[in-house]
């Protein structure tokens, strides 16, 4: 397990802090605080703590890729794109101050703003005792996120300097090399995690390495090769894996199925077969539609049932039907572990969330019957917020990317880098 907070002496130290609070944003307001909400258990025990300084960095974007997909709408629309519109759209996109006065405001003490990620020693010396403050955007800086080690750690080295401890408690970029997410470490005496980052490693890892048996994995969503090593990963352990949403019709057609007008990656029935493969030589049953909800067009959004495996032509797959809902529950009312990566079915559109919504309410009655319940993945989080579940799971994660990478079994250089105990 990893060290945290409350293993080392924080009292008159500066602590240097990676937060995220990669929020989203619109004309420089912010959207959802979920993710400054997730940080506030770490930052107000570092505050109770009376430290010398509490320095906080996050990115917010990417701002050079963020400008170029701006760019290309605009140009695409027909309108002229200038230096003004990018400094404009930064401004309300990008820019660290809002989100400052914003969790300034949530945190109930001022939050200094400091205008930029590096050149901050001098003014972080003359902050105020137990003074909070945050630097602007740490992906102004190409450094940040260099493929170069000798680049990042450029960066890193300084901002090494604004602490005596780094605190990592960013799990969402927990997955990044970067300057600031784990470089840094390398010029730091003391290196701990917070409390989020505790939570998401203590229940995610056990997932990997040992579950409570039997387990059963929900993974869906659009795409296969998105999900293969994650899919490979979770074989080790399961004992059901239900595959669901748009990547299992490419398994129903490596099966031999007619599988109409759903979404497939013909380049991955080959991967899909080998899959099927390994979890019949693992004895890891597989759980895929046996009925389906269906559309003619991806914005049709009337429904047919399709009371049987294959679907015709003119269909394509969009939701799990009632049959493959009761396969479900049973497999999942039956675990004492679950991880849900992915929705079964289009749940954007209130006529094909169903299948979402059922596995929902499942993992939370299996969880309250005593299952041990991990959520992870952008959509996944969404759906269990929609349906109001997400009290009733074990561990709802922060993490989209970093979650998935971390079930694929993979050391994330952000927990790396943290001493452990």
């Amino acid at each position: 397990m990893i060290k945290t907070v409350k293993d080392v002496d924080l009292k008159g130290k500066r602590i240097i802090m990676r937060v995220d609070f990669n929020v989203p944003m619109k004309d420089g307001v912010v959207q959802d605080d979920t993710r400054i909400q997730a940080a506030l258990p770490t930052i107000k025990y570092i505050i109770e703590q009376n430290p010398r300084s509490l320095v906080l960095m996050s990115h917010l974007g990417d701002p050079k890729k963020d400008v170029k997909k701006a760019q290309e709408k605009a140009e695409k629309a027909g309108k002229t794109w200038t230096d003004a519109d990018a400094e404009k759209f930064i401004n309300g996109k990008n820019r660290m101050k809002p989100v400052v006065e914003y969790f300034a405001k949530v945190l109930g003490k001022d939050v200094t703003f400091l205008p930029d990620a590096l050149g901050q020693k001098a003014a972080i010396d003359a902050l105020p005792e137990g003074a909070v403050a945050m630097l602007e955007n740490t992906r102004f800086h190409k450094e940040e996120t260099s493929k170069d080690d000798a680049e990042r750690a450029t960066m890193a080295k300084e901002l090494a300097t604004y602490g005596d401890i780094f605190v990592n408690d960013a799990f969402g970029t927990a997955h990044r090399d970067h300057a600031s997410t784990a470089s840094i470490a390398k010029f730091m005496k003391v290196n701990v995690g917070g409390f989020l980052m505790e939570k998401e490693v203590k229940y995610i890892e056990p997932m990997v390495t040992n579950p409570a048996k039997p387990m059963t994995a929900i993974i869906g969503g659009a795409k296969v090769s998105s999900k293969i090593a994650v899919l490979e990963s979770l074989l080790k352990n399961a004992s059901t894996l239900i595959i669901g949403g748009g990547m299992a019709y490419t398994f129903l057609k490596a099966q031999g199925h007619t599988i109409g007008k759903s979404l497939v990656e013909d380049d991955f029935i080959g991967t899909a077969k080998d899959l099927l493969s390994k979890a019949a030589e693992k004895k890891v049953k597989i759980l895929l539609p046996v009925d389906h909800v269906a559309a003619a067009e991806f914005a049709d959004k009337d429904p047919v049932a399709v009371d049987a495996i294959d679907l015709p032509d003119n269909l394509m797959g969009m939701d799990v039907g009632p049959k493959t809902v009761a396969l479900y529950k049973e497999a999942i009312m039956a675990s004492k572990s679950i991880v849900w990566n992915g929705p079964v079915g289009v749940f954007e559109f209130e006529n094909f969330a169903k299948g979402t919504a059922e596995v929902a309410h499942l993992v939370a009655e299996a969880t309250g019957n005593g299952a041990m319940s991990v959520v992870g993945g952008g959509d996944s989080v969404a759906a269990v917020n929609k349906f109001n579940l997400a009290s009733k799971m074990s561990h709802v994660s922060t993490g989209g990317g970093a979650s998935l990478e971390f079930l694929e079994g993979k050391t994330l250089p952000g927990i790396a880098v943290l001493e452990t105990k």
